[in-house]
């Protein structure tokens, strides 16, 4: 009975706990300024300063002002996010895009990092594979079949060093 109980309590401990994180993510998402901070990230400054659109530090900046405003505008007007994007490319041209487009060319821009870090390391790994072929082990000499010049030489070398073999 006891245990039944408990089992209770933490399920509806549990039920509560998913509920309010559903909530607390649920919060916010369609607010008009958490989408304004959303869209003016993803897009850049047309100033030529390389910077988010909503991150341009320039005092004075001629352009980011009128951008700002343009995408408030587009936000009162209840366009979509993509709309709101689609008109900022069609008038800036796909430079103001913050990050590239997933279909088409801009592919190109998401692959080309991993496949050059692939081909650095495979490169790199046949290097090594290529530098260390050959290289064995220290091979024992039979000192038999060394002529005796080279016999007496490797003799005083180990009496000089105190070494055995």
């Amino acid at each position: 009975m006891i245990r039944a109980k408990r089992s209770d309590i933490w399920m509806k401990g549990l039920q509560a706990g998913i509920l309010a994180i559903a909530v607390c993510f649920s919060l916010g998402a369609t607010d008009a300024s958490s989408r304004y901070n959303n869209l003016n990230h993803r897009l850049m400054c047309t100033c030529g300063c390389a910077e988010i659109l909503g991150e341009c530090n320039h005092v004075g900046c001629p352009n980011s002002t009128g951008e700002l405003k343009e995408l408030s505008a587009g936000i009162e007007s209840g366009q979509s996010d993509q709309q709101i994007l689609d008109s900022f490319v069609v008038k800036y041209g796909a430079v103001v895009l913050a990050a590239p487009t997933g279909h088409g060319f801009d592919m190109v821009a998401w692959i080309a990092p991993f496949a050059v870090f692939g081909a650095a390391l495979l490169g790199t790994i046949l290097l090594v594979r290529r530098w260390s072929v050959g290289r064995t082990a220290a091979v024992a000499v039979d000192l038999d079949t060394l002529d005796p010049a080279e016999r007496e030489r490797r003799e005083q070398i180990r009496r000089d060093t105190g070494g055995g073999q």
